[in-house]
């Protein structure tokens, strides 16, 4: 889920789009689901040096949209997208979708 940041990084760049043209912001590992944000103004953009960390920036409004849940809301502001981690035992991994 995106979490309110300052800024993006200077080295952020546009973010590829799935085929479909959406801006995936997570892809479900166990049911291929994704968590995608939409918007008028929206952009997703990644860091040039590590094309997994995510940012957002959102203009006026978005909503983070998934097949098995309702939107989530969100206000005008820059984002880190940070995935969701559990723990096993002796490491975390990332939350399975």
């Amino acid at each position: 889920m995106p979490v309110s940041v300052a800024e993006v990084p200077a080295t952020a760049v546009p973010a590829p789009r799935d085929r479909s043209g959406r801006m995936i912001l997570a892809r479900g590992e166990a049911t291929g689901h994704a968590h995608v944000i939409v918007g008028p103004d929206v952009m997703l953009l990644a860091d040039r040096d590590d094309i997994d960390r995510l940012f957002v920036r959102i203009v006026t409004r978005a909503r983070v949209v998934h097949e098995e849940h309702g939107a989530i809301g969100i206000p005008a502001g820059s984002y880190k997208v940070v995935r969701q981690r559990e723990y096993v035992p002796g490491s975390w991994r990332p939350v399975a979708d």
